[in-house]
């Protein structure tokens, strides 16, 4: 054996010995969480609750930095370029996830560049529809749509969104054809609604809930299976017998670079998921209309590689064109 071969013999045995002290005193220094939509969003919200308990729990400082851009395509590539020691991570949401599925040219993959820590929440999106609008109901809905095929226009926050796809799926499910018409915000699509410009919105718990809960429009359903706690009174779609198996949530989870130490994933896993068994964090985030929902690493990536799987049918099957 030459002396290179040993020597780089000798430094992989150093590498394997100490990568596990490294892993085990983790963290050393402060730990960027990042956000890949602007403030107030939801994913901002989500990280800001999370980050003070994380520093807490992990003894030194989690600074969350927003990364607003290109629909969460600018937060996913500071994070898959980030260094793949633990110090850069992520709050991932299901519109990050949506967008490369939407996009001709990512310099990334969508599951594979990175590691997935934990699952943190999810929430579905609310159907609503103003307060005088004919139909009540989702079966009332899709009857109308049915014997009227594009009549009925909906409306969502951007073409290529959680929210648009949610509706592309409603369409798929319950067999029907409505126009889409989207905008650049939230508060534009409600606008729209409002103004008797479309008849239906597709938006998220954030937007709408405070509308719903004062009468300024009605709330047909919730796109996931379950009833939200924070709506108990709103039916899930699904309950309509119209649209069997109707089940779209936006989520959250924490994520970092891929090649983290399994070691470090374990730890932020562990830690993770003791942050979201606290009473006082439970509630903060169930205040913003989300259901706390932990999990192992594994089971948050095989979730991540289902949901690439489902929008990108969806899209396919809407004949929606990547831009």
């Amino acid at each position: 054996m030459n002396r290179s071969t040993l020597m780089a013999a000798a430094y992989a045995l150093a590498t394997a010995l100490v990568a596990p002290v490294a892993a085990q005193d983790y963290p050393t220094q402060t730990i960027k969480l990042i956000s890949s939509f602007g403030a107030g969003g939801g994913s901002d919200i989500v990280a800001r609750i999370i980050a003070p308990r994380l520093q807490e729990k992990l003894g030194q400082s989690v600074v969350v930095e927003n990364r607003p851009g290109a629909g969460g395509l600018l937060g996913n590539e500071a994070v898959a370029n980030s260094p793949k020691d633990g110090y850069t991570l992520g709050v991932q949401t299901a519109g990050q996830l949506i967008t490369p599925v939407m996009t001709k040219v990512v310099r990334f993959d969508a599951v594979e560049s990175f590691d997935w820590i934990g699952q943190i929440a999810v929430a579905g999106l609310l159907i609503v529809v103003r307060p005088d609008y004919q139909h009540k109901d989702i079966k009332s809905l899709v009857a109308a749509a049915k014997a009227e095929p594009g009549k009925i226009v909906f409306a969502s926050p951007g073409f290529g969104a959680t929210q648009h796809l949610a509706a592309e799926l409603f369409k798929q499910v319950a067999g029907v054809d409505m126009l889409h018409v989207p905008y650049r915000t939230s508060p534009e699509a409600l606008a729209s609604l409002l103004g008797k410009n479309t008849d239906v919105l597709f938006d998220t718990m954030t937007a709408l809930l405070g509308q719903t809960q004062s009468g300024g429009v009605r709330a047909l359903a919730i796109t996931g299976k379950d009833r939200d706690p924070a709506a108990p009174d709103i039916p899930a779609a699904a309950e309509s017998g119209v649209v069997p198996n109707y089940d779209v949530t936006t989520w959250y989870g924490l994520y970092g670079p891929k090649g983290m130490p399994p070691a470090v994933i374990a730890k932020l896993n562990k830690t993770l998921n003791e942050i979201l068994e606290e009473p006082a964090t439970r509630e903060r985030l169930s205040k913003t209309g989300v259901i706390v929902k932990s999990s192992t690493p594994q089971a948050w990536h095989q979730f991540m590689i289902a949901e690439y799987k489902k929008w990108s049918a969806v899209r396919e099957k809407a004949g929606l064109e990547q831009r």
